[in-house]
Formats: structure tokens, sequence, C-alpha cells
């Protein structure tokens, strides 16, 4: 069996958990969280860093941070996952979605200027596959009516927008270190805080909405609780894996990126003949291979080449449903129908992709994938 996903495991974990735990601090903001939040800092030239237990959780910081409340309005993407937008419906907020574009699953910028309102708090965008939106053009938006961004960058580790990497860009920027991304730590995900306001604040939040943290640099001779806030750090174990990932960055991204360009290569007839369409990389992005997609030309066709390659012993996966179309969004939503993304909901299927994905293996799900259309072509012919 082809899997959709493996998790790569670089050989350090286990011993890098086991320097956490004979360093006897076990709970959050030890040595490796401290290694990990500066190495991204450094090399990505990061606001302020802070590891969470997910990404869902750094968005909630985010939705805390920018102190939305009832009746405050969010422009976010309907295709994308619910963490996106739950920490802003826990706070109160309307949702206004956004239609994906024709060209990827990216939200169409054009559709967002005539959906603001006095109510609008922020922008939330999300760089699906890790391909960047045209961060200029949200900025810009986003200055001209007073709006918070926040890139929600869960596919997007070491990808970038014009020389710069997503996740730094918008005011805050938030990952995902889930076990299907190009790193991991089996759960685990980081808010970057870019804009200087949310510094201070954002450690507060992070440790329970007390000011631990700056107690235990000496800043403060006692810590109380001075606001709101959760228990959003992760273990020194997670922190400890996540490491062990890290020094390996590099050596994961070449290989990925090797076989998103073998799926490439191998798919391109296909996508020049109309059959199915390719993943596109603006000028303006990179690609960092978080996954490749195509989008086939409807349901049904997508459901037979699932079962079709099933059959081969090849596993792959659709992706998001219109979040307006959701049971419990459904009667919430009052905007207008959102084409693109059902078009994206019905028919986009992710290949496998991992690191220990061979490249003979991706060969063979592009030949399968080849063959399927063969064969539809000849039974409608």
């Amino acid at each position: 069996m082809i899997d959709f996903n493996k998790p790569y495991l670089t050989g350090k974990e286990v011993k890098y958990i086991k320097e956490a735990v004979e360093l006897r601090k076990l709970s959050g903001n030890g040595a490796f969280t401290k290694k990990c939040q500066e190495f991204f800092e450094k090399r990505y030239n990061f606001g302020k860093c802070l590891l969470t237990t997910s990404c869902t959780d750094a968005l909630e910081m985010a939705s805390i941070l920018i102190d939305i409340k009832p009746g405050d309005e969010i422009i976010a993407p309907s295709y994308t996952f619910v963490s996106t937008i739950n920490p802003f419906v826990l706070r109160g907020a309307k949702i206004v979605f956004i239609d994906s574009s024709v060209e990827n699953p990216n939200l169409d910028i054009a559709q967002i200027e005539p959906r603001i309102t006095e109510k609008t708090k922020a922008i939330v965008v999300v760089h699906y596959a890790g391909i960047a939106i045209d961060m200029d053009k949200i900025m810009e938006i986003a200055n001209k009516h007073n709006l918070l961004v926040i890139e929600d960058a869960a596919h997007s580790v070491d990808s970038f927008y014009k020389g710069k990497a997503l996740g730094s860009i918008g005011h805050l920027g938030t990952f995902s270190f889930h076990e299907t991304k190009n790193i991991i730590s089996g759960e685990g995900g980081m808010l970057i805080i870019n804009d200087d306001r949310f510094k201070d604040r954002a450690e507060i939040i992070w440790e329970k909405g007390t000011n631990r943290a700056a107690f235990f640099r000496g800043e403060v001779n006692k810590y109380g609780w001075v606001d709101v806030g959760s228990s959003f750090l992760p273990s020194e174990m997670t922190a400890a894996f996540l490491y062990a990932q890290i020094e390996n960055l590099d050596k994961i991204q070449d290989k990925r990126k090797k076989l998103w360009n073998i799926y490439n290569r191998a798919l391109k007839k296909l996508g020049k003949k109309g059959k199915v369409k390719l993943p596109v990389i603006p000028d303006y992005a990179t690609n960092n291979a978080h996954m490749y997609y195509i989008v086939c030309n409807n349901l049904d066709e997508r459901s037979d080449l699932i079962k079709f390659l099933k059959e081969k012993d090849i596993y792959t996966v659709f992706h998001y449903l219109s979040l307006h179309k959701s049971p419990y969004y459904l009667d919430k939503y009052t905007g207008s129908e959102l084409p693109n993304t059902d078009n994206y909901s019905d028919c986009l299927l992710r290949l496998p992709m991992y690191y220990e994905l061979k490249p003979k293996e991706v060969k063979f799900v592009c030949e399968k994938i080849n063959e399927f259309y063969e064969q539809r072509a000849l039974a409608q012919s």
C-alpha cells in the first residue's frame, strides 16, 4: 500500500526527549522550547515566536490578542479547515466567507473589499498547500481599512512570498506541526507575533494569563493573574521532538521538492489536455512541497479515481468541505454562493506525499492516474 501520509522520524527524536526528561524540566518553556523558537526567529526573520500545543491554539491566542468581541466580523476563506475560524466563532465573531480564486484554493482577493463593513476586525488568510496568496494586496487592503491580518500558515513552513517567509508578513502568523506537515511534533503549533504592540500580552496569554515568564526572567519579583489566557504551552518532550525535525529541515525539504517535481512532470500532459488541473505557483511565491494535488472535472470523476487508485493499493484523499455549507454554520451563513470553493471541495484530490515515499512509487502513482484517464477516454469514445 502506498499511504497518503507517513510521519518521518529523523532518528534523534527519542534522544532529545530523553535529554528533556533528564533535565527535569518537563512542562513548557524550557531549553528545547527556547531552541525551537530561536531557530524560527533567526532563520525566517519572524517576530516573537511562541510554541503552542497546536495551530488551533495559536489561532485561539490570536483571537484573544486582537480582542475579538461578539458582533465583530472576520473575513476568511470557506475552503479551509475549521480551526482557521473556530477560535473567532468561539469569541462571538461573525465569519464573512470569501470564495476561492479560479487559479488556486486561496481566497479571491478581489472579493474582500466589497465585504468589509464597520464591524470588520481582521482578515484571516490561508496559504493553501504552502503557496502564498498575494500579501502585498492583502496588506494594502488591511492598511486602507485599518484591519489586522492573521496568516494561517499551517501548510507553509519554509515557504516564501517575494523573499519574505510566510507567517512573517501579517500582524500575526500561525503554524502547525501536526503529523501531516513537513516537519512535525505529533501535535503542535506556533504563534508568530510580528506587531510589537502584541508581544508582551501574547506571552501572558500563553502563560495562562499570568506574568510567569517575566518572573522567571527576573523582570518582576512575583507573578500573578493579570489577563485572560490558557494553557497554550506544549511540553518539553513535544519541543524536543520538534527540534530533531528542525535540524533536518533542509534534508526533508529537498526530498519533498524532488517528489513534487516528479509528480508535476509526470502529470503535465494530463494537465495540458485539460483532463486535470495541476497546481499553479505564482511568480511571487515559492513551493515548499507541502502537498501535491490535482483538481478533477467533477465529483463523480474524483470518486471513481479514488476507487481506481485504491484498487491499485494507492491511498489518496480529498480535502476540505465548504465551511459555509457545514451543518454548524449553514443556518448562520447569509452570503452568496461560493462556486470555486464548492468546486475544490468536490474535485480536489491530494496525492501521497511524505519523506520516505520513493521516486519509483511517485512514478507508479502517476502511471495509474494516466491509465485511469486513458481508460475513461476509451469508455467515452
